[in-house]
């Protein structure tokens, strides 16, 4: 009767103790829901406020200056719509129904468009571009415009986290049958406590938000996520605060 009593007892605490963690999980699990509402919120209100006063001028502004007022809010309006999508992918990929449209693309016009898309900004920052491309065709199986956000967030962040008159550098190399993609920064960098979990969502250095305090840091979860649906890998390096960052994407090359 005293063992089944004191077994009877072990269950009990046992029980409590898996009660307390099951309480503890669920209590961090909405304090991230509340974080990650309040950046989304956050996010979300920094364009906002730019358009509603652009909107507020344009009534009393001569009509040769509306196509530049129209320019500034089509800029934050592409913001607020580029957080939205990353947004639903993250939730996309949490339900497994993340959508990859393959065919055969030539990697080297998606790198070009890349390019394009991200140099106006680097200009803007004064920040020194460098690209590095082979020539010839470079076939990949996989999605065009995923392939493209891909490349566009990588280089996107490196411009957001070089400081004015940094550089930046993207090189591509081709190993056997796989495509290496480089994009390398002097920037802030990644401290080493942070740099094991830079992919996973809502994880952001806190010297990276103290330099630039915009984004809900799920810019590169989508970037790993995309890359592994396309059969490659994406691994990020740094030496540390301050000296700058490098991440490399490998995707499988389509032998004809």
């Amino acid at each position: 009767m005293f063992q089944e009593l004191r077994e009877a007892n072990a269950q009990l605490v046992i029980a409590a103790l898996s009660a307390q963690d099951l309480q503890a999980a669920a209590e961090r699990a909405l304090s991230q829901q509340k974080s990650v509402l309040a950046l989304v919120a956050h996010e979300l209100r920094n364009p906002l406020t730019p358009i509603s006063m652009i909107a507020e001028r344009m009534v009393r502004l001569p009509s040769d200056q509306l196509p530049r007022m129209c320019e500034l809010i089509e800029s934050q309006v592409q913001r607020i719509s580029r957080l939205v999508d990353d947004l639903l992918d993250v939730s996309r990929m949490s339900t497994g129904k993340l959508r990859i449209d393959r065919r055969d693309v030539d990697m080297l016009q998606v790198l070009n468009d890349a390019v394009d898309a991200c140099a106006p900004v680097m200009t803007k920052r004064n920040q020194h571009f460098d690209a590095t491309l082979p020539v010839g065709i470079l076939m990949v199986s996989g999605d065009p415009g995923r392939l493209a956000q891909i490349l566009n967030n990588l280089l996107a962040n490196a411009a957001k986290y070089t400081p004015a008159d940094g550089c930046i550098k993207l090189s591509v190399t081709v190993d056997t049958d796989v495509l290496k993609i480089s994009v390398s920064d002097n920037g802030i960098g990644v401290s080493a406590k942070a740099l094991p979990f830079i992919f996973d969502p809502y994880v952001q250095d806190e010297h990276a938000i103290g330099f630039n305090g915009a984004g809900l840091g799920i810019g590169l979860t989508v970037v790993r996520e995309l890359v592994e649906a396309h059969g490659g890998k994406v691994v990020a390096t740094s030496e540390g605060n301050g000296k700058g960052s490098e991440f490399v994407v490998t995707l499988p090359l389509v032998n004809h």
